[in-house]
């Protein structure tokens, strides 16, 4: 008997057992040997094969009768269809039993989760990054950054930094990458780990600005990084990361990394309304310009309470008499302790320039301008043309570092700190959006005034102001809706950027000065707006101007964004100085009597000065405007 004729007489004498036959009935059917028909039986396990086994040997059987059929009907071609579809059934149900996955018993299931499904699925998930792109954003990090942002990072684990820098040096968009470049590395780090530490664990970022617009630049720079990088767009006013499916399954279905709670990132704006409640990591933008910041930073570092959580703090200087510079200086932590237990701050430029450790425990920092363009952004930033356009003092302040002394100003810190608010919840009826659409009408038909500061012959920058004036006179709120810097342009370009302001505004009144090429601007604007008023500097302009501000400061009916630290360095670099005679006061930007940075704060003053002096008066309708004629 051949090989294939034995294997078939086992395999039908097998059917037959299956079907409910005793071996001796077999023998007699087959004329098969009953002990060798047992043999069989022990050795193939005919009684202890599982069910699926003798479905499909029964499927088989049908299908083999039906196929030998002569002739074959249109009927028996559905039932070997039908019987043939019951084989591929029972083929998933061992497959089942063998790897206990629910995709090989359900091929939707197993659909669902096949590679071009996950790699579908991750293309459309909301805040969803891979490893691979996680990498490609780390990789990114480091290849674009200088050498003292390099620092920065070296610093992440101290549990609090505090840094006085230069203005344009990249500070905002270092911390808003290197907060999610922070949470990339722990993710990537948690490849093959069954669990984390909860120390290394990917933690929320929460940024903290003196006003939402400024808070919402940190998520402008992650999600225009994160494009560019990756091609993923994160969603959300707070962007919540998937970390679901965040690491593949290996052979045995498990996953090659530890599950992930949701982080989010947080954008706040600096009233204690706001800044609590979460918890997480902490960025402080330029908190040496917040108003209250002694008691906003008490009620802020409750969200880094737990020791794993991080502080940064980062600002350009203000003033000496700023509630964070005792914060700074150690004063505040030296405050209430025994003399024997106080220690002193050095926060020398010299001591730190790389950043040092101070007796708080704080990693604290300088870096100016110069040390910056040293460490790679001389590549970006002219450090003498940058010179060129400011005041000595007004330099100091803005690129090394050095806090403003207030005492002589006449504009102090105190004074117009409380004029600072967060515009984009209090300011309903303005939409700065529409300042960049063409024909877009950002405060719609309400009427404003225009305030310009020309270029003076190169020493400095052009400035425009938007003023929002009150309804009425002297009972209500000026808003600052708008200011603009105009380097490097002659009189018509100038001319030609007021005229801008113009046709998206609905301008009732321009105030020019036309000291040097202010006049030729002037000359410009009233051929289309003959109402423009000319301001001619002269020490009683000059004081009706600067007194005037200071009335709108001290009675509190002012308004501008607290995101504006600049409008305010300008407005203190502002003070009294004896005129060159010696015989009068006249007002200054800077001891020398140089102009440069407080173009924005004499915008500001020539748009406010269209109010009568005496508002009390002009509100019974018998007042008079600051007017300065020829």
């Amino acid at each position: 008997m051949s090989r294939q004729v034995a294997r078939a007489q086992r395999r039908e004498a097998r059917s037959l057992f299956w079907r409910g036959w005793r071996l001796t009935q077999i023998e007699e059917e087959l004329g098969i040997n009953y002990n060798t028909l047992a043999s069989w039986s022990r050795r193939d396990g005919w009684e202890t094969n599982p069910t699926v086994d003798i479905i499909d040997d029964r499927i088989e059987v049908a299908v083999g009768n039906l196929i030998d059929k002569d002739p074959l009907t249109e009927g028996d071609m559905k039932r070997i269809d039908f019987l043939t579809r019951q084989l591929e059934r029972t083929a998933r149900i061992r497959k089942y039993n063998e790897t206990g996955r629910e995709g090989d018993l359900n091929p939707k299931v197993g659909n669902r989760n096949n590679d071009q499904a996950k790699a579908k699925r991750a293309e459309k998930r909301k805040n969803f990054l891979t490893l691979e792109q996680w990498q490609d954003l780390l990789d990114d990090f480091h290849d674009r950054n200088f050498e003292y942002q390099e620092l920065w990072w070296e610093q992440r684990h101290q549990r609090t930094r505090k840094i006085r820098k230069s203005r344009q040096v990249g500070a905002t968009w270092y911390f808003a990458r290197e907060a999610l470049a922070k949470v990339g590395e722990a993710v990537l780090a948690g490849q093959g780990k069954d669990r984390f530490a909860l120390e290394d664990a990917p933690r929320n970022q929460i940024f903290l600005s003196a006003s939402e617009r400024q808070a919402l630049k940190f998520r402008r720079e992650i999600v225009s990084w994160v494009r560019r990088v990756t091609g993923v767009e994160l969603k959300g006013k707070i962007i919540t990361l998937d970390f679901a499916g965040q690491y593949p399954e290996d052979e045995e279905g498990d996953a090659t990394g530890p599950a992930l709670d949701q982080v989010g990132f947080y954008f706040l704006s600096t009233n204690s309304a706001t800044a609590q409640g979460e918890s997480g990591d902490l960025y402080f933008d330029e908190y040496a310009w917040v108003h209250g910041f002694a008691e906003l930073n008490r009620v802020a570092s409750g969200m880094t309470t737990h020791k794993i959580y991080k502080e940064t703090y980062f600002s350009t200087p203000s003033t000496k008499t700023h509630e964070s510079y005792a914060w700074w200086a150690g004063e505040e932590w030296n405050r209430g302790r025994e003399k024997r237990a106080q220690k002193p701050f050095d926060i020398s430029l010299k001591n730190l320039r790389r950043g040092a450790i101070m007796p708080d425990g704080s990693w604290q920092q300088i870096l100016t301008i110069h040390d910056a363009c040293a460490m790679g952004l001389s590549r970006l930033v002219d450090v003498e043309m940058q010179r060129a356009k400011y005041s000595e003092e007004a330099f100091r302040n803005l690129y090394e570092c050095e806090d403003v002394d207030d005492s002589e100003s006449s504009f102090p810190f105190a004074r117009i700190a409380p004029a600072r608010v967060d515009s984009f919840y209090r300011w309903r009826d303005f939409r700065p959006a529409l300042i960049e659409i063409p024909g877009g009408r950002p405060f719609g038909d309400k009427p404003v005034w225009v305030g310009y500061d020309p270029n003076k012959q190169g020493r400095d920058d052009a400035a425009l102001i938007v003023v929002a004036p009150p309804e009425q006179a002297g009972r209500g709120k000026f808003r600052v809706l708008e200011k603009i810097r105009l380097p490097n342009l002659d009189f018509a370009g100038q001319a030609a950027e007021i005229r801008k302001v113009y046709d998206r505004y609905r301008v009732t009144d321009i105030a020019i000065d036309t000291t040097g090429h202010g006049l030729a601007v002037w000359e410009h604007v009233r051929k289309w707006f003959p109402m423009a008023r000319k301001i001619e500097y002269s020490v009683a302009s000059k004081t009706a101007l600067v007194l005037k501000g200071q009335n709108i400061f001290r009675t509190q009916r002012i308004e501008f964004d607290a995101g504006w630290s600049d409008l305010m360095a300008a407005l203190m670099a502002i003070r009294p100085a004896l005129t060159g005679s010696k015989k009068g006061v006249t007002y200054i930007a800077t001891r020398n009597g140089e102009v440069g940075h407080a173009d924005v704060a004499w915008a500001l003053l020539h748009a406010l000065s269209n109010e009568p002096l005496d508002v009390g008066t002009a509100a019974e309708g018998t007042g008079g405007t600051i007017r300065f004629l020829d």
